[in-house]
């Protein structure tokens, strides 16, 4: 035991658990974006709990992972050869994880412009099942790029872990107030389904070996967020000035 805590609590050990636990972090936010789009589809009463679990389950995914993790590196050998292309299965899940992330932003986009489920007044919700299942699919996809990093940063399953368990500790905490500030926003949701087009597009071109550098991703993504977040202070300053006006006259 005091060999383990002399190995973690060293000054290198700790620069690679905390560039670790941030980089989780932000490979996470695609994870959470998800997650939050997806709870959003359920019963108010349910989508707290959705996203707790949704949360959990993406830990879990992370944690089984890393304990896996010769089985994760095998993922990345060639199963087939097609035409000069090497298919292993990590191309597989990659490729498919791309394709569900399309289909399920364009049918939000699709719910959240047209409307459709909400004729007449009444509004169609996604089963609490049904939205687990669909989040636990991506869980999948996301960990596995997130414990692929893991492995490549550090070479302690305990900083990994740690690390991990960290990260998601922070998007359980900030799951619920980002969850609100979604939903009172429509334009963020829509942005929000944005980035899991550009993610879904980066990950079939992952599987078809096209590297996007995670950088241009977050980079585009921070830059919409940041135009947004000008959006919102403009249109807060607009209403208030409205309605000073209103009070004047």
């Amino acid at each position: 035991m005091s060999e383990l805590m002399a190995e973690i609590l060293t000054a290198e050990a700790l620069a690679a658990f905390a560039t670790l636990a941030a980089l989780e972090i932000v490979l996470g936010i695609d994870n959470l974006m998800f997650v939050q789009i997806v709870a959003s589809r359920c019963k108010p009463e349910q989508q707290d709990s959705a996203r707790r679990w949704g949360l959990v389950l993406a830990l879990l995914t992370r944690l089984g992972l890393l304990f896996s993790i010769s089985w994760v590196a095998g993922l990345v050998t060639p199963i087939a050869n097609l035409w000069g292309y090497e298919l292993s299965w990590r191309d597989i899940i990659l490729g498919g994880g791309g394709i569900f992330l399309l289909v399920k932003a364009t049918m939000e986009i699709h719910h959240s412009v047209e409307g459709e489920g909400e004729a007449g007044g009444k509004r169609t919700y996604l089963s609490f099942t049904a939205a687990i299942i669909q989040i636990a699919i991506l869980d999948i996809v996301f960990s596995l790029d997130s414990v692929i990093t893991a492995v490549g940063m550090a070479n302690s399953l305990v900083i990994m872990v740690a690390a991990v368990v960290v990260a998601m500790i922070v998007m359980l905490v900030a799951a619920a107030p980002v969850g609100r500030f979604v939903h009172n926003h429509p334009t963020v949701k829509m942005l929000c389904l944005s980035f899991l087009l550009l993610i879904g597009t980066a990950l079939i071109a992952e599987a078809l070996h096209f590297h996007i550098p995670k950088g241009y991703i977050y980079f585009a993504i921070a830059f919409s967020a940041g135009v947004e977040a000008l959006n919102l202070v403009a249109r807060r300053k607009a209403a208030r000035k409205a309605d000073s006006g209103e009070r004047v006259v």
